[in-house]
């Protein structure tokens, strides 16, 4: 018994041995990553919290000393509020349209035979193939006085179709651009559904839309909500397509941002504001891990 009980201690301490050497071994392929992370992120957003809570000086110069929450204070005030709460609309309303855009597109994708499924997709990828600041440039083309955009509405006598510098270009400029990110992880939550399901739904006399209502989109959940965190985060706190489709008259919590940094050299209510956004981020990251990223 007492032979027993010794080897089993002895499997056990050899198996505590493993682990940590396995442990080990994990940390030191890791360290890169570790590193990268702390250098060009834990760092800089260091950086950030400490000015949130620092001095502008009256030339406009930010001290860290005399620290306090005057910066918090003042995102009560009502310009900062209204910035804010446009912010989030337009961000909520991108995400809307995108995954209204989205969802009978990704439906159809993964309905298709896999050759024409693939061309879809790579048609789905290629604008990441070209610079996003390109394709921002272009819409501000289109959609400019004499563009493609304003002569054909204009030409089916719709009125002016100049929309240039208004929100509506805005909304316009942020669904193409992040429509890619709602409609992959739609496309991906989609494939896996088994239809086998749906098939039973139907022989139980359900209609199409109870089938869908019933089985596929709660299937298909995990999706939405990955691409609608996903579409939603980066909109929030968007900054070149607001600056270059909605110009002085368009500002978003991104631009209202850069102002605070560049012109109004007032470097901790920036950095109080690009805290709250980090927040709004980290609170939808947390979301699409707790509900959607452990199913995709």
């Amino acid at each position: 018994m007492k032979k027993l009980l010794e080897k089993k201690s002895s499997s056990a301490g050899l198996e505590q041995q493993a682990v940590k050497a396995k442990a080990r071994q994990g940390f030191f392929v890791g360290l890169p990553s570790i590193i990268y992370l702390l250098i060009f992120f834990l760092i800089p957003l260091g950086y950030v919290i400490a000015y949130s809570f620092a001095t502008r000086s009256r030339t406009g110069r930010t001290e860290l000393r005399d620290w306090n929450l005057d910066a918090y204070v003042r995102l009560g005030e009502e310009v900062v509020q209204a910035v804010a709460w446009r912010s989030l609309w337009i961000a909520v309303l991108t995400t809307v349209l995108c995954l209204l855009l989205a969802y009978p597109l990704a439906f159809y994708i993964s309905t298709r035979r896999p050759v024409i499924r693939n061309l879809l997709l790579i048609g789905i990828m290629i604008p990441f193939w070209s610079n996003f600041l390109i394709r921002t440039y272009a819409w501000r083309v289109l959609l400019s006085s004499d563009g493609l955009f304003t002569r054909i509405v204009e030409e089916l006598g719709l009125g002016e179709g100049r929309i240039l510098f208004t929100q509506p270009a805005v909304i316009l400029g942020l669904v193409y651009g992040y429509l890619p990110f709602m409609v992959l992880p739609l496309y991906a939550a989609i494939e896996r559904i088994d239809w086998s399901l749906v098939e039973g739904a139907r022989d139980l006399y359900a209609s199409g839309w109870k089938a869908f209502r019933r089985v596929v989109w709660p299937l298909s959940r995990p999706g939405v909500i990955a691409g609608s965190i996903l579409v939603f985060v980066p909109s929030f706190g968007a900054y070149v397509t607001p600056a270059i489709l909605g110009g002085n008259k368009q500002s978003l919590m991104g631009s209202y941002i850069v102002d605070q940094f560049m012109d109004a050299r007032n470097g901790p209510l920036g950095s109080s504001l690009s805290v709250l956004v980090l927040g709004v981020m980290l609170i939808g990251t947390l979301i699409y891990f707790r509900q959607g990223g452990r199913n995709l």
